[in-house]
């Protein structure tokens, strides 16, 4: 347990972030659309190629790839501030989002030098747009079920199979996903591998899934006999659950697993302020105001601990896990909570864009703990991390 409570010894942003930092707050105030919180909610969601592109630009999409590929070269601790000021300001990142945190990374630690050359300069021009094919039906989290196979077919792989709940993989232009390549699920993490999946190609289905907020970012994704060429597999054939695993520490450990109900709490206490001296905080909403505070400030250090981990080269898989599962219980509390103290008082009139977005928060918040591994999977993890199982 004490190593991996030692990971999170604290860790703090290096003060060259601050100069950067108030670079992206100038960023946001020239580029970003002007939009209400319900819409500005939506950040994760947010798919707008053209402001993603604006970003690519600054060499901010990419943002900790080499400048020889059109990346800015900069570290995890600035990744980080990128990311915490764009979500906080509610700014439309998803169409750029899994490529930018995953897939380029995962494609210059594991890709050969020709897909790095050819897949790397399009991400951070924002040219190229990624989803991930890990999910898929009866499996869910439990990733070492797969069910979808390539077989070797002349100088290729032949592809069949369905993928789950892929973000935006109908805007999306390629794949990155796991695989069965050898063997059958009983086998569970031996024989795995990932490919990047060109989703324009024959053979390829992709069906949106709308949700109750009415939006439509999730998909299935749909393989039948599908052609892959041979430049199409990531690293070495059977080693897709190591490169996975190591993939999976950037997408769990990061402020995106904290601030998903920022928007709304923000504008919650926007609303709070605009009272003034005639309706200042409740001891009810002073109370909420401090637990939310002093969880949140926890969450950051945590994850900032965690990024520190990934600028000295680690992968600390477990340790951000343990952020995810805490981070996302913390996001879906924001709406719960707050619908609890507005509905104390039925005579209060909220303000009607704090309701709107309080509403879709309350229907998207269930997803915040599928996404990224459920929160049954990464206990799992825990518990062995410490030495429980």
């Amino acid at each position: 347990m004490s190593n991996l409570l030692g990971a999170f010894n604290y860790a703090a942003l290096p003060t060259s972030t601050q100069a950067y930092r108030r670079d992206v707050q100038a960023f946001l105030r020239e580029h970003q659309p002007s939009q209400p919180a319900d819409v500005r909610a939506r950040s994760w969601m947010g798919f707008d190629p053209q402001f993603s592109r604006e970003l690519a630009k600054r060499g901010w999409v990419g943002v900790t790839l080499p400048a020889e590929y059109g990346g800015a070269s900069l570290d995890a601790f600035s990744r980080f501030v990128l990311v915490e000021e764009l979500l906080c300001a509610g700014a439309p990142v998803a169409a750029h989002w899994i490529a930018d945190r995953q897939s380029g990374p995962l494609i210059l630690k594991y890709g050969t030098d020709a897909q790095r050359r050819h897949y790397l300069p399009k991400i951070c021009a924002a040219e190229a747009f990624f989803c991930i094919g890990m999910s898929e039906p009866n499996a869910g989290s439990d990733l070492a079920s797969v069910l979808t196979r390539v077989t070797r077919e002349g100088s290729g792989w032949r592809l069949n199979g369905r993928k789950i709940w892929t973000t935006y993989a109908h805007h999306c232009h390629y794949m990155i996903a796991l695989v069965r390549s050898q063997g059958t699920p009983s086998d569970r993490q031996k024989g795995l591998s990932q490919f990047i999946i060109d989703l324009s190609l024959p053979g390829v289905t992709v069906r949106p899934i709308r949700d109750l907020s009415g939006d439509a970012h999730f998909s299935e994704v749909s393989f039948d006999n599908v052609f892959l060429s041979d430049d199409a597999l990531i690293g070495q054939e059977g080693a897709g659950w190591e490169q996975v695993t190591a993939e999976l520490a950037f997408e769990r450990s990061g402020p995106e697993r904290i601030y998903s109900s920022v928007v709304l709490l923000e504008h919650w206490m926007t609303c709070l302020r605009a009272k003034g001296g005639s309706g200042s905080a409740s001891g009810a909403q002073a109370a909420l105001i401090g637990r939310f505070v002093s969880h949140l400030s926890a969450l950051r250090h945590m994850s900032i601990a965690v990024t520190a981990r990934l600028v000295q080269g680690d992968s600390p898989v477990v340790e951000a896990a343990l952020v995810k599962d805490l981070g996302t219980e913390f996001e879906q509390s924001v709406p719960a909570l707050l619908e609890g103290v507005l509905g104390a008082d039925p005579n209060a009139l909220p303000d009607p864009e704090l309701l709107r977005t309080m509403a879709y928060l309350s229907q998207i918040a269930p997803t915040f703990s599928l996404r990224g591994g459920t929160r049954e999977i990464l206990r799992g993890m825990i518990a062995r991390g410490l030495g429980l199982r």
